[in-house]
């Protein structure tokens, strides 16, 4: 009869079933290994695949089967019609210098000209950037790496640089309230000065790529947006202000006139009718008093008659008067005739 086997014992179960275990993960890493390049390129990227570091091949949108790591390394980069923004932080104003306007402390020179660029005609503009790519040369992208968007900052930024310096003030941004009527001559210097920023970053990316440096991106589009420093933009709000309150005052100061040059026309109006009313009315009466004269004088009476009238009349006027002194034509003798109320006086 044979011998049945000893069984194990509990340390021994315990050793195998973790070495099972052990393997078990293993040969899971090692497939989950193996297996790690293989996978499903996107419709809106492509994918670089590097052997031992130097580039082997592009992969388009699919399934990509390749070699794990460190044999193969695979880099995922957009697809030649996807458009990247990116927008250029390098030309803004820095927290610090944020930081400092709010404190009104901007002692460090680096502070205050921090985000500025100076103008052709020694002003301070702000420019907010964004540029639009595309990813044409995935090789050339893929080995640029990391410094593909700090090269295109420094473009930008001399683009921006050499723009501002080539412009003054006005042409750049409204800077002035008198020139906001005219829109058309506005939008076409804008639009002068996006295309002059987006030419300038291409004709240095053509140098680069004759320089066997290129980065792999073709430009798309270029949006600027120009601005003025807050200081700024408060004074010459203040000056818009003052220009506004100005042209109202005028306006009131002409309606003003307006309605004071409307009464004296009318007083001078009434005036005027009130003076011709009276000259009227005292030639008509002086004809009135004058008409029994006048009718006795062209009518062809007695002589006597009209000196008899003329002694009447004469009489009732005499009257009135305090002292009346009477000449003869013929000698230099004269009556003092006395009024109502008087001594007599000597007559010569």
């Amino acid at each position: 009869m044979s011998e049945m086997p000893t069984p194990a014992g509990p340390w021994t179960q315990s050793i195998r079933l973790a070495f099972y275990a052990l393997l078990g993960l293993t040969l899971l890493a090692a497939a989950s290994w193996l297996f790690s390049n293989i996978r499903q390129v996107p419709a809106d990227s492509r994918a670089v695949v590097l052997h031992f570091g130097a580039l082997q091949r592009v992969a388009e949108p699919g399934l990509l089967l390749s070699w794990p790591k460190p044999v193969d390394e695979v880099v995922m980069v957009p697809a030649p019609d996807r458009v990247i923004e990116h927008r250029v932080s390098a030309l803004l104003r820095s927290p610090e210098a944020l930081h400092a306007d709010m404190r009104d402390d901007n002692n460090s020179d680096a502070l205050a000209g921090s985000g500025y660029l100076l103008t052709g005609d020694a002003g301070v503009v702000q420019l907010d950037i964004s540029v639009f790519y595309r990813v044409n040369n995935p090789e050339q992208y893929v080995l640029q790496g990391e410094h593909v968007i700090p090269a295109l900052d420094r473009l930008v930024e001399r683009a921006a640089v050499a723009v501002c310096a080539g412009r003054d003030l006005d042409t750049i941004l409204v800077a002035r309230p008198e020139m906001v009527s005219n829109e058309t001559n506005l939008a076409g210097q804008r639009e002068r000065l996006r295309s002059d920023v987006q030419r300038n970053i291409e004709q240095n990316l053509q140098r680069l790529a004759q320089a066997g440096s290129s980065p792999g991106i073709t430009l798309e589009r270029v949006t600027v947006q120009s601005t003025l420093p807050a200081t700024t933009v408060a004074a010459f709000n203040a000056v818009l202000t003052a220009s506004q309150k100005a042209s109202q005052a005028i306006a009131t100061a002409s309606t003003d006139a307006s309605v004071i040059r409307q009464k004296a026309t009318q007083q001078a109006d009434q005036t005027r009718q009130a003076a011709q009313a009276q000259a009227r009315e005292k030639v008509a009466k002086a004809e009135a008093d004058t008409a029994m004269i006048t009718r006795l004088a062209n009518a062809p009476h007695d002589p006597d008659l009209l000196a008899r009238v003329y002694r009447e009349r004469m009489a009732a006027i005499l009257a009135q008067a305090a002292s009346v002194i009477t000449v003869s034509p013929q000698d230099d003798a004269n009556l003092i005739l006395q009024a109502a109320g008087q001594k007599e006086p000597s007559s010569k």
